[in-house]
C-alpha cells in the first residue's frame, strides 16, 4: 500500500454565480464554450464575469496516520476541498486520490431522511458511508451510546436539535472505522463537551493509523488536534507547516478584516466605508498594553478609526466573541449613554470596560459603527483576540459567572444566620 493516504495535484474548481442559460446557442457560443473547456482542462483558471475560483492550484499530499488541519476564513475554499475529497463534487481542473475507506462528517443531517427515526437513520446513513447491515449491528450500541441519545432514538429526526444531529452524525461517520476521517467545522454545532469528545476518538483513529483532515475556526481545537496546518486564502494555500505558524498568519490576515457575515451590508473593503477602524489596542486598566486578563480585571479597548465623511450620531459596538462563535457580551455607546452627534476624520474612541465575568476561555473583539437605532450599519470588523484566565471557570460554568446572593433558612428549630453577602467568584 501507498504511504500516501491523500494527494491533491493543482485542484482547482470553478463555480457559476447568477448565470442562465443563453437561449440562443450561436456559433460564438459554442467556441466561448470550446475554449472555456480547453482552458480547464489545462488546468489554468481562466476568470468570466459570471464565475467565480473557489480553488485555485491546491496541491498537498498526506500520509497514512497523519492529521492535517486546514484553516482560512469564510470563503476560503476549506470545504470545497473536502468535498472533492469526499467527491461530493468533481474538480475543474487537476485531481485528487485518496487510498482508504472515507468517512466524512461535512453538512449537518447529510444522508438522513426527517421522516424517519434515529434507528432507521442510522442503517441509512451507515449504509450510504458504505458499512453492511452486519457492521452496523454489531456497533448500533455502541455508535447510539456515543451519540448520547439513546432515549430519542426511535424519534423521527425532523423533531431533532441541530445539536442531536451532529451527534448521531459524527458516531456514525466515525464508528465506519474508515482509514480516513474528513471533518468540517459542522463540529462547532455541538456543544464544547461533545467537541472534545469527538476529538479524543479522532485521537483514537490515528493511534490505529487512520488519516484525518479537520477543518476548523476553531484556533484552540487546531492547535490542539494538529502538528501540521494548512492556511487558505481565496482559495490558494498561504501556507503548508506547523499550526503555530499558520494560526499566527490567520489571526494577521483576519484582523480588522471585514466580519463575514457583514459583508453583504457594507461590502469588503473598509476604506470604502463612511467610517472604518484603522487600528485596535488591548490594555489592562493602567494602560499596559495586553492579551491575557484575569477573572474580575478591567479591560481597556482603544479603537483608532476614520471618518471620510461626516457620520452623524455614530454608534460604537465592542463585542466579545467565544472561540466557539458565541456572541457573550456587547458593549455600545448608544446604550451605555454615550451620544456621538458627528465624526469626521480620524480619532479615537476608548472604552473602559466593567470587571469581566467571563469564564476562562479565548476571546475575539468584534467592532462594528451602527446609527443609534441598529438600522443602518457603517461597518463591522473583526479584531485581536484575548485570553481570559481562571483555575476554575471555564465553558463548563456556562458564559459568564456573576456572583449570586445566597440565604440560608435552616432547619426547624434553627435560627438562620444572617444572609451573605455578594462574593468575587474568585
Amino acid at each position: 500500500m501507498s504511504e500516501l493516504a491523500i494527494q491533491v495535484d493543482n485542484v482547482s474548481k470553478q463555480y457559476q454565480i447568477g448565470t442562465a442559460v443563453s437561449r440562443h446557442n450561436t456559433l460564438r457560443d459554442h467556441l466561448t464554450d470550446s475554449l472555456t473547456s480547453l482552458f480547464r482542462r489545462n488546468g489554468r483558471p481562466h476568470p468570466t464575469k459570471n464565475t467565480i475560483w473557489a480553488l485555485k492550484g491546491v496541491s498537498f499530499k498526506v500520509k497514512h496516520g497523519e492529521i492535517l488541519g486546514i484553516i482560512g476564513r469564510n470563503g476560503a475554499g476549506k470545504s470545497t476541498v473536502l468535498k472533492i475529497l469526499s467527491r461530493i463534487t468533481e474538480p475543474s481542473a487537476g485531481w485528487a486520490r485518496i487510498c482508504g475507506r472515507v468517512g466524512s462528517l461535512l453538512e449537518v443531517g447529510t444522508g438522513f431522511h426527517p421522516e424517519l427515526t434515529g434507528r432507521e437513520n442510522t442503517y441509512l446513513n451507515g449504509a450510504i458511508l458504505g458499512m453492511r447491515k452486519a457492521e452496523i449491528n454489531r456497533k448500533f450500541d455502541e455508535i447510539i451510546a456515543f451519540a448520547e441519545i439513546e432515549r430519542f432514538i426511535d424519534t423521527p429526526v425532523k423533531h431533532y436539535s441541530s445539536g442531536m444531529y451532529v451527534r448521531l452524525a459524527f458516531a456514525v461517520a466515525a464508528h465506519l472505522d474508515p482509514e480516513i476521517l474528513l471533518l468540517d467545522e459542522v463540529l462547532s454545532v455541538g456543544d464544547l463537551r461533545f467537541q472534545r469528545k469527538c476529538m479524543e476518538h479522532a485521537k483514537q483513529l490515528l493511534k490505529r493509523d487512520a488519516t484525518v483532515i479537520f477543518v476548523s475556526h476553531n484556533m484552540f481545537a487546531i492547535k490542539a488536534m494538529c502538528n501540521r496546518v494548512i492556511y487558505l486564502s481565496n482559495g490558494e494555500i498561504c501556507l503548508d507547516g506547523s499550526a503555530d505558524d499558520a494560526i499566527q498568519l490567520y489571526e494577521r490576515d483576519s484582523r480588522l478584516g471585514t466580519a463575514p457575515w457583514a459583508q453583504a451590508l457594507v461590502g469588503a473593503d473598509p476604506s470604502q466605508r463612511p467610517i472604518h477602524i484603522t487600528d485596535v489596542e488591548l490594555l489592562n486598566e493602567e494602560g499596559t498594553p495586553g492579551t491575557v486578563f484575569a477573572y474580575g480585571e478591567r479591560m481597556r479597548i482603544r479603537i483608532h478609526f476614520e471618518a471620510s465623511r461626516p457620520v452623524e450620531n455614530p454608534n460604537f459596538n465592542v463585542t466579545f466573541m467565544r472561540s466557539d462563535n458565541v456572541s457573550c457580551c456587547n458593549y455600545n455607546t448608544t446604550m451605555d449613554g454615550f451620544l456621538i452627534p458627528s465624526l469626521c476624520g480620524k480619532g479615537v474612541i476608548e472604552l473602559l470596560t466593567p470587571p469581566i465575568r467571563l469564564v476562562s476561555e479565548l476571546y475575539t473583539i468584534h467592532m462594528m459603527v451602527w446609527d443609534t437605532e441598529f438600522q443602518r450599519l457603517y461597518s463591522a470588523q473583526v479584531g485581536t483576540t484575548f485570553h481570559v484566565r481562571h483555575q476554575v471557570l471555564s465553558p463548563h460554568f456556562g458564559v459568564f459567572h456573576e456572583s449570586a446572593e445566597w440565604s440560608w433558612g435552616g432547619t426547624q428549630g434553627e435560627a438562620p444566620p444572617p444572609p451573605v453577602g455578594r462574593g468575587n467568584g474568585s
